[in-house]
């Protein structure tokens, strides 16, 4: 793709990058052997931007994470990169300019091919609301700017009710009065932790998926290292750390219980969920902003089809697959509905998703809708930090803050962070690569917009999957029912970004789970035969893999047919979990999968 500046050297760069299951092993065997000086658990986007800051400094580091990287909040969030507009009326200013710097770097520097610009309209209801949300999008702008680097994205812009019209037709006209327009920035947020997780490998970070914490190693009061459990093998383990990164998300007090500490702040989770639509329900060249009683509702372009979300309620049943309700549904279709002429129904919904907000708990009675977004480091146990709360964007903050505290406790002078100069893999030479798509796709007899997909999903690493394509013309197919995807994508992705099971592939690594009408009933048979190539699958395997699947596409349906959670969470744990042939029975208390 780089033509002859793409040296042998540089595609070796590559592949030590890789996150197969020969990687997993070496990783896992130097975790047994030697002692780390940082072990994270965790593989959401906090704990994995933990482990890269902290290898990044020179450290030796090891990343565990009980299920698949992003699994959890991180891969079910609304996609999108931004201050929170929302957060400047409740006159959090800190955290605003915070995340809009954060979208500036993630733009521009450290994940370009990952990160785009997406252009929202705040729609208007009376002329009274123009002077007053103006000067709050003039706000966001200005916050937007830093000494060093400008936003990424154009300003916001005020748009009459004939100039909103034509640039989306599908609004009620007798609904609004006008608008404003504004930039955000959106990402595939399964797709970026991938990435974010072969890049701390690529500086030298041990990284397993599948390893959980069921337990602390203790010497007297302090942790130094956790008992781990390989749920691939079953084989039980010791990892032993001169400090541990308790980042597990909705999950932190479960971990920290586990070392019979009580923390100094409590994690609440917030269920969040989002319908998927296809791009042709309604005609707009932008998102949508809405406000709703509680919260806002984003109407969000998402490739070939339109995220809405989302929910903001209490959450407090299965914290690893929290499930959508009818009521749900039904809730963000009446909100969306409430501005568009022609209304979407649930026979529209191709796809949908819930996901768990880690927020830090204020007073008891509070809604978690106004529960805190900030984040916090704790260090109440010696040798494990805790880091709970946050934002999907500020990530790189938080983990540079708990790698902060871990370092204070470890002798000797430890560099600062540096990962606001460390773009990801994949970043490097993408504008160039982008530059020569139409020469690139004539090379490989593809459609350009194939290209650009590819690109868009994997920056100059895009190499790799034309390679496969060149070894394996048959893997240029796309799978069936997710034309987007192509078979090389499968292979690759168990190959070099760590996917051990079809719903890793189906759900993370690819989007086909809520993209697809069947939800990717259709491709999981195409998909588990390639995967079985590179994993060394037998047949008993592929059926097991594809039936696990199936299961969990079934009960998720069946738990949006349901009127209230905890008839949904019923309905939604009918569907096995994970547990691989030949592995050793999981015994997980309730509530405590994924920690």
């Amino acid at each position: 793709m780089a033509g002859k500046q793409q040296t042998t050297q540089a595609k070796s760069v590559r592949r030590s990058a890789n996150l197969g299951p020969e990687e997993r092993a070496s990783a896992l065997a130097t975790m047994k052997d030697r002692e780390l000086d940082v072990l994270v658990i965790g593989g959401g986007i906090v704990g994995v931007g933990s482990a890269l800051d902290a290898v990044t400094r020179g450290l030796r580091v090891g990343i565990v994470e009980a299920r698949d990287f992003a699994s959890g909040t991180s891969s079910r969030s609304s996609k999108l990169i931004h201050g929170g507009i929302r957060y400047l009326e409740q006159g959090n200013f800190g955290l605003v300019r915070e995340a809009l710097i954060e979208r500036g770097l993630l733009l521009q520097r450290i994940a370009p091919h990952l990160v785009k610009p997406v252009r929202f309209l705040y729609p208007l209801t009376n002329q009274i609301e123009r002077a007053y949300i103006g000067a709050g999008m003039a706000l966001y702008d200005a916050f937007s700017y830093t000494g060093l680097m400008r936003p990424g994205v154009p300003m916001h812009k005020h748009l009459s009710k004939k100039q909103m019209l034509k640039q989306i037709p599908s609004l009620d006209p007798n609904a609004l009065a006008g608008g404003l327009t504004y930039y955000d920035a959106q990402v595939d947020d399964a797709r970026y932790v991938a990435e974010l997780a072969r890049t701390a490998s690529f500086y030298g970070a041990h990284v397993a998926s599948r390893v959980r914490a069921e337990g602390f190693l203790k010497v007297g009061e302090r942790v130094v290292g956790i008992q781990a459990h390989d749920y691939e093998t079953g084989e039980r383990f010791e990892i032993r750390a001169k400090q541990v990164v308790n980042a597990t998300g909705v999950w932190t007090g479960d971990t920290q219980a586990m070392v019979g500490s009580r923390s100094d702040f409590r994690v609440r989770a917030s269920k969040g969920v989002h319908l998927v639509v296809p791009r042709d329900r309604f005609h707009s060249s932008m998102g949508l902003l809405l406000r709703t009683e509680k919260s806002v509702l984003f109407v969000i372009p998402w490739g070939r089809h339109w995220i809405i979300g989302t929910t903001d309620t209490d959450w407090e049943l299965d914290k690893a697959h929290p499930a959508a309700t009818a009521a749900d549904i039904d809730y963000i279709l009446e909100h969306v509905n409430s501005v568009l002429a022609t209304k979407l129904t649930r026979s529209d919904v191709e796809g949908v998703y819930a996901g768990l907000r880690p927020l830090l708990a204020a007073a008891e009675g509070s809604t978690t809708a106004n529960l805190s977004r900030e984040h916090h480091v704790s260090h109440t146990v010696p040798g494990l930090v805790m880091i709970a709360g946050g934002k999907w964007t500020t990530y790189r903050v938080m983990a540079k803050d708990a790698i902060d505290e871990a370092v204070s406790a470890i002798d000797g002078k430890v560099p600062a962070s540096c990962t606001e100069d460390i773009p990801l893999l994949g970043a490097v030479g993408y504008r160039a690569a982008w530059n020569k798509r139409g020469k690139i796709a004539k090379a490989f007899g593809l459609h350009k917009h194939r290209v650009e997909h590819l690109l868009n999903r994997y920056g100059v690493l895009t190499d790799d999957l034309l390679d496969i394509i060149r070894e394996r013309p048959e893997l240029a197919e796309p799978l069936p029912g997710a034309d987007d995807y192509l078979g090389a994508e499968v292979r690759y992705a168990c190959l070099a970004e760590g996917a051990l099971h079809l719903d890793d592939v189906l759900a993370r690594r690819t989007r086909i789970s809520i993209e697809a009408w069947d939800r990717g009933v259709a491709a999981a048979p195409v998909a588990a035969r390639i995967m079985a190539e590179v994993l060394g699958w037998d047949d008993e395997r592929v059926e097991n893999e594809i039936n696990t699947y199936n299961k969990r596409v079934a009960a998720e349906l069946a738990s949006q047919e349901l009127p209230d959670d905890e008839s949904a969470d019923r309905a939604r744990l009918e569907a096995p979990d994970i547990v691989p042939l030949g592995a050793l029975p999981v015994v997980e208390p309730v509530g405590t999968r994924g920690t």
